[in-house]
């Protein structure tokens, strides 16, 4: 691969760990509507859609809708106030973007989790980094992953060119992404997935740590 003028990532299970907050809030809202817990690899598959399709997938089959509905309002209550607890960027990745950084490459975000937990968690965890933060937009007409349109708005926020830059991510989602919006990918192997699901969804490329990431993303030696 040549080197890259832009990257955008994914966040969860790309450049944040956080699944824990994810699994302990998922549970705290089952439980809360009386509805039986889910195991951490459960919660591992079921995310990567955004958050209300995580508890669409979370609840039993036959959960009525106003439960489903209660649910979710649950969890986006204890996801708000505990969405850091257990919550860090992966080891190695503070130092890939700012080597990113440095090379002079534009870097954004772009993830289906609710806008209000994406622009607080890069916010926090990374600041100054990002030259565009995009969390889940719907109601501005602003489809989620793996439709082009969230990408396709970071590089508008950026003043960027489709040509020049990759899609990383760790999730079939993230591939399907790339592959809409016309632009090369590159997995994660850390991530919620793993080496073998991303080369069996397609990943033309995967990386196993985040230093291997930005020499393939640099095209360094």
């Amino acid at each position: 691969m040549p080197a890259f003028e832009t990257v955008v990532f994914d966040l969860d299970g790309t450049l944040l760990d956080t699944l824990e907050d994810l699994h302990l809030s998922t549970n705290a809202a089952l439980a809360a509507n009386g509805l039986p817990p889910r195991t951490l690899d459960e919660v591992r598959r079921f995310v990567g859609n955004g958050i209300r399709l995580l508890i669409e997938r979370a609840v039993p089959d036959d959960t009525p809708a106003d439960v489903v509905d209660a649910t979710f309002a649950s969890f986006k209550a204890h996801y708000g106030a505990h969405c850091e607890d257990h919550t860090g960027p992966y080891p190695g990745v503070p130092e890939l973007l700012a080597h990113l950084k440095a090379a002079g490459v534009r870097i954004a975000v772009v993830s289906n989790k609710a806008d209000f937990a994406v622009q607080e968690l890069v916010a926090r965890q990374f600041p100054g980094t990002f030259d565009a933060v995009i969390g889940e937009c719907e109601e501005r007409g602003i489809r989620k992953k793996p439709a082009p349109d969230m990408v396709e708005e970071a590089l508008r926020h950026m003043g960027a060119e489709r040509n020049g830059m990759v899609y990383v991510g760790d999730s079939e989602v993230d591939v399907a992404t790339a592959a809409n919006v016309g632009c090369p990918c590159v997995g994660c192997a850390w991530g919620f997935r793993g080496r073998a699901a991303l080369l069996a969804d397609g990943a033309p490329v995967v990386a196993d740590t985040p230093s291997e990431l930005g020499r393939i993303l640099l095209a360094e030696a």
